[in-house]
């Protein structure tokens, strides 16, 4: 395959690492050529660095399953990571809203177009959500303090690491915050709502920041 693309294999091999996820409407033929080699490809990451090549109709990632170097310690990587309680819950939330919308559009991985959904209605879902979780602290958890102290934070990081995408309005349409829309991006089905959801009772048990 180096032989006859030698080209295109070093192009996937740099796409792949310079981003988290490496989507088919990135480069097309290069994902197609990816789909078609991927035997290849993964047994070379696993051979060379021990990494898993994930990939499905819409997305492709190396998964590193350890760091080697003592010296970068967490703080210091460069990755996607909440640490605070309530960003890591509000995350979760959005996968279970995204699950929610799949089903309600009756969509899948395979679908041509990306699910589209309005600021307002994530952000109704993760306020419901946290009420639900934080009976006994409900007054706390108020639609304006999820808005701006847990929802509107966390957006900024998912739009960097291309798990959403904001879709720019019309020059001629004045939308209000809640109106605005964005393109769930093919990442999100790569995390397993269920084994997150696992860890709630440990996140709920945290204190507060």
């Amino acid at each position: 395959m180096l032989d006859r693309s030698g080209d295109k294999v070093r192009a996937v091999l740099n796409i792949l690492i310079e981003s988290p996820c490496f989507y088919a409407g990135d480069r097309q033929d290069l994902f197609y050529f990816l789909r078609r080699h991927r035997k290849e490809f993964s047994d070379f990451f696993e051979k060379m660095y021990g990494w898993q090549l994930l990939m499905d109709a819409k997305c492709a990632r190396v998964y590193k399953g350890e760091w080697h170097n003592p010296a970068i310690t967490p703080a210091n990587r460069a990755m996607f990571n909440f640490s605070r309680r309530d960003e890591c819950l509000a995350f979760m939330m959005l996968l279970e809203f995204f699950e929610q919308q799949l089903e309600e559009n009756g969509m899948t991985v395979e679908d041509r177009h990306n699910l589209r959904f309005h600021f307002g209605d994530l952000l109704h879902h993760i306020h419901r959500r946290f009420q639900e979780l934080f009976v006994e602290d409900a007054a706390r958890y108020s639609e304006e303090h999820v808005r701006a102290k847990v929802v509107k934070p966390i957006m900024p990081e998912l739009e960097k690491y291309r798990f959403i995408k904001r879709i720019k309005p019309p020059d001629d349409l004045v939308a209000s915050v809640d109106e605005v829309i964005y393109e769930a991006l093919p990442a999100l089905y790569h995390y397993n709502t269920a084994a997150l959801s696992r860890m709630l009772p440990e996140l709920q048990g945290e204190e507060a920041p």
